[in-house]
């Protein structure tokens, strides 16, 4: 097998832990996987977009009750989602084939993103702010897909990418992470049919345990990574992400890539 069971549940933690933070759960998924030697094959890059809607489902359990009641929000949701679906069909093949597995895509990608995420919080502070999604126009939930659609590039960071988006266009931390999470709920979901359709659900049992296994260790570490982030927003700033971000590009420059 390309991947052990004990790689595979490593990764579906890294991914569980690091999808709704401002770090990018794919980029870190790269790195962990050049760390663990874990070679970039087909099946690796499906494994690691399965993972990812482990850990959607998580945000499925946790705000079941406001998916089955908001439709104003739903409305706003798939607004934004719109963007993603166009351009993630039209640049699937690109950005498995050429950007998925690039360590210096990641590493670019993740020190840009830390400086724009320690630039966002000095003009978060002079502006007032939207505190519920689904008050947002139907123009600046697209505008925010349109944002999200910029995490294709591994390393940029879907979260980061809808969350310092929706904070320009007016949101406060706390709603522009609710719909960042929630707006991964189509998007990882289209994105993991999509994968498994190319495919063609060409796996072995072997493959398929792995599936499982990543696909459950995901669903349960992204449960206490959501729950922990959303009370860390409603008390501090997303300098510190920005900070890590380019911390762990310098790091993984200096000893992997140089």
């Amino acid at each position: 097998m390309a991947v052990t069971i004990f790689q595979a549940l490593l990764l579906s933690l890294v991914e569980g832990i690091t999808e709704f933070l401002p770090i990018s759960s794919t980029g870190h998924l790269i790195l962990a996987s050049q760390i663990l030697d874990v070679a970039q094959t087909e099946f690796v890059k499906s494994f690691e977009i399965v993972i990812q809607f482990g850990a959607i489902l998580a945000v499925v359990f946790l705000y079941r009750q406001r998916l089955v009641k908001d439709f104003e929000g739903w409305k706003k949701i798939i607004t934004a989602f719109i963007p993603t679906a166009i351009l993630g069909l039209i640049l699937y093949k690109i950005v498995k084939s050429s950007l998925l597995g690039n360590s210096w895509v990641v590493v670019v990608s993740l020190f840009v993103g830390g400086i724009l995420l320690v630039a966002i919080e000095k003009y978060f502070k002079s502006k007032e702010r939207v505190k519920d999604f689904a008050k947002l126009s139907y123009k600046q939930s697209f505008l925010i897909g349109l944002g999200q659609s910029v995490s294709m590039i591994p390393g940029v960071s879907r979260s980061a990418a809808t969350i310092i988006t929706g904070m320009f266009l007016g949101m406060d931390r706390k709603s522009a992470a609710e719909f960042s999470f929630l707006l991964a709920v189509p998007t990882m979901a289209a994105a993991t049919g999509l994968d498994l359709l190319k495919s063609r659900w060409a796996f072995s049992i072997d493959e398929y345990l792995l599936l499982t296994i990543g696909f459950v260790g995901a669903f349960f570490s992204a449960l206490l990574a959501v729950k922990y982030f959303i009370e860390f927003v409603q008390k501090h700033t997303f300098v510190g992400f920005g900070i890590y971000r380019i911390v762990v590009a310098l790091l993984f420059w200096l000893v992997f890539l140089r």
